[in-house]
């Protein structure tokens, strides 16, 4: 079929041709150029009108830095690596953050706003409401900055996922399309957020409610991206066993090995590699139901679940070729509805690869034990029941989300579950996470709490302005109210500004050195103590550190401008105590420094 629109493409660029041939002066040729350009860029995508922001023009006149708010910090394990709060306008923070983790985030979340037309979206000090032409284009303008730079900060294995209603959602797609490449789009994800009595929604007789939210997810390199961890919903075992029997659904795990006997090997036989299976009978055996041991033991179903977790179990019959040569070596005519076998071997993959692994066979036909612990899930709350959930979560925990981190936030707070659902995708414990919509600080509870549980060594940055004191009295209120649950550190930082053509007297790089400690601070996840930890601002630092033995003892690390340079002896007491000499980098305020002549 015909292409309409690139046939009138065509025509009108044949009419400008003519156009140069009858105006060949150099405005006529740069304005024919400039329409042609227009005609031929891209034929397909987000097409915005482009806005500016207050933020824009500052940078262009400014140069932004950080300033540590000092009696904001949070310290409760020394040893343990620093997180970091910054106020301030994203865009400032993101510009900064360029220079110091350039390709080091592992893990990009954000809850940006939704643009409802409902005063959540502020855009130049001014709230966007519905009647606002330009709408979708000052949300477009706005996001679009943002994700650019958030996929420069992203490591080729990172991702990153973006919370967004329905007022959005398409426009993001595109536009997240455009960015981070339809290759490493990943999934698009419904996440119930509110039960549908709840549920927020228009006139009904017009408009279904909204109870549902939408997660994009993108990665920087979908190559790199290794896989996911499978997300699973929770079902606590009592709500479950109620829904059952409610619903007349027969629910299998039932049967509970009560003592399992002595173990006598039988023999071997291999698999397909040539891998040992031992054979062990299982003598003396007993079994009894959910029901007998909770009448037996005076205890309730719940707590039966609960203390016999390991042991409930249902039998199967597998089509696998590990069970028949068992059964092979057996033999059938040496089994009964009564035998019980077990086995062990060394599995090649699936959650138990590498290391020896016991399973347990029954009957006349060997039936597998299919146990509970395998499909469910076990802590101190209780014991659920676990469903893997694919591009539609409804397992997210939406009780007591007001109670969260002891913050009120009436504009969105998201669940801790789901942030942790999240982080648990990721496949590592000591990755940085950014979140530079941090809103009520989910996303840096949820790191601190995954830390707890599992031993990681995540860490966080959050950035968010300060807007009805938000920062200040919602986000980092949060990070006071759970240090005492949590061994973590925090250092609060404000963006600031440095005129680029101020005092003509004065040094911009010399003011640029009165904000280098906070990032050398941000880039290393550290605080810069002076003992640990050193900077040297000029070469009188150096004569002091010498001086001081106790203080070069205690020294790991120095970082130095490079127009510092030690002496054969101020290095050979440097070398002798085993510091590590770094010098602060020029990518810091290079460009900066360049753009006024300073270097």
């Amino acid at each position: 079929m015909s292409n309409i629109s690139k046939m009138k493409r065509k025509e009108m660029l044949k009419f400008l041709d003519e156009l140069r041939k009858q105006h060949n002066d150099d405005t006529s040729i740069i304005a024919i150029n400039e329409i042609e350009n227009a005609l031929t860029e891209k034929k397909y995508g987000l097409v915005w009108e482009e806005h500016e922001e207050r933020v824009d023009k500052e940078l262009k006149t400014k140069i932004p830095v950080f300033t540590e708010v000092e009696d904001k910090e949070i310290i409760m394990d020394k040893e343990k690596p620093y997180n970091f709060l910054i106020e301030g306008d994203n865009l400032h923070s993101l510009y900064l953050l360029e220079k110091t983790h350039s390709g080091m985030i592992d893990l990009i979340y954000i809850d940006p706003p939704y643009n409802t037309g409902k005063k959540d979206f502020i855009y130049d000090d001014d709230y966007i409401n519905n009647d606002d032409e330009f709408r979708h284009s000052k949300w477009i303008s706005f996001m679009n900055k943002r994700l650019r730079m958030a996929r420069q900060l992203l490591s080729d294995e990172g991702v990153i996922f973006v919370s967004i209603g329905d007022d959005e959602v398409s426009q993001l797609k595109q536009l997240m399309d455009e960015i981070f490449g339809e290759d490493n789009y990943i999934n698009l994800v419904a996440v119930k957020t509110k039960n549908a009595a709840g549920a927020s929604g228009g006139g009904e007789d017009k408009k279904l409610k909204k109870n549902i939210e939408f997660l994009l997810i993108y990665s920087k390199n979908s190559l790199a991206l290794q896989p996911f961890e499978t997300v699973y919903k929770k079902t606590e075992i009592e709500e479950l066993l109620n829904y059952y029997k409610e619903n007349n659904i027969s629910w299998k795990y039932t049967s509970v090995i009560y003592d399992r006997g002595k173990k006598k090997y039988v023999g071997s036989t291999y698999d397909g590699s040539g891998d040992e299976i031992k054979i062990f009978k299982r003598i003396n055996t007993e079994f009894k139901s959910v029901n007998q041991i909770s009448k037996i033991e005076n205890i309730s179903i719940k707590e039966v679940y609960y203390k016999y977790f390991d042991d409930i179990f249902t039998t199967a019959m597998p089509q696998s070729s590990i069970r028949k040569r068992v059964l092979d070596y057996i033999g059938t005519e040496n089994l009964d509805k009564d035998s019980v076998y077990s086995i062990e071997y060394i599995p090649k993959s699936g959650r138990n690869k590498g290391k020896i692994y016991e399973q347990f066979y029954k009957g006349k036909r060997l039936r597998l034990f299919a146990w509970l612990a395998d499909v469910g899930h076990k802590d101190e709350t209780g014991v659920y029941k676990k469903d893997i959930e694919g591009t539609y979560w409804d397992g997210i925990e939406l009780n007591n989300l007001s109670k969260e981190g002891n913050v009120v936030f009436s504009n969105g707070k998201k669940p801790l579950s789901l942030i942790t659902r999240i982080i648990n995708m990721i496949g590592k414990k000591d990755l940085v996470c950014l979140d530079f919509f941090a809103g009520s600080g989910t996303t840096g509870h949820a790191i601190l709490d995954l830390n707890k549980k599992d031993g990681g060594n995540r860490k966080f940055i959050l950035c968010t302005n300060n807007e009805n004191n938000i920062c200040e009295e919602i986000t980092y209120q949060r990070m006071l109210n759970i240090k005492e649950d949590y061994n973590f550190n925090l250092k609060y930082y404000k963006t600031d500004y440095i005129d680029r053509y101020g005092d003509e007297n004065l040094y911009i790089s010399d003011e640029l050195m009165n904000h280098i400690k906070e990032m050398v601070q941000l880039e290393n996840h550290i605080k810069i103590d002076n003992e640990k930890y050193i900077i040297f601002y000029n070469e009188d630092d150096v004569f002091q550190l010498i001086k001081d033995k106790d203080r070069l003892n205690k020294c790991e690390k120095i970082y130095k401008p490079s127009y510092i340079f030690f002496d054969t002896k101020q290095l050979k007491e440097i070398n002798n105590c085993g510091i590590e000499v770094i010098t602060i980098p020029e990518y810091y305020f290079a460009n900066e420094l360049k753009e006024v002549g300073e270097i």
